[in-house]
């Protein structure tokens, strides 16, 4: 899974969310992200080396917590 927006670094995705910023996630081919429920994520976005993994909790759609 990836994020809406392709965050550089975890830290960065996890300081979006606490601000309230709205962050989806989406699949290149992986199928459709769950509405609600816990998500494994992964950045920076294809073609780029993926440097940061992490655990986001999304609730109606919205990431609304980063492990």
């Amino acid at each position: 899974m990836y994020t809406s927006k392709n965050f550089k670094s975890k830290k960065a995705f996890k300081d979006a969310v606490a601000a309230g910023e709205t962050v989806t996630l989406w699949s290149a081919g992986l199928g459709t992200p769950k509405a609600d429920g816990t998500e494994y994520v992964e950045g920076p976005h294809y073609p780029a080396a993926h440097s940061w993994y992490a655990v986001a909790t999304v609730k109606d759609g919205v990431v609304v917590k980063v492990k």
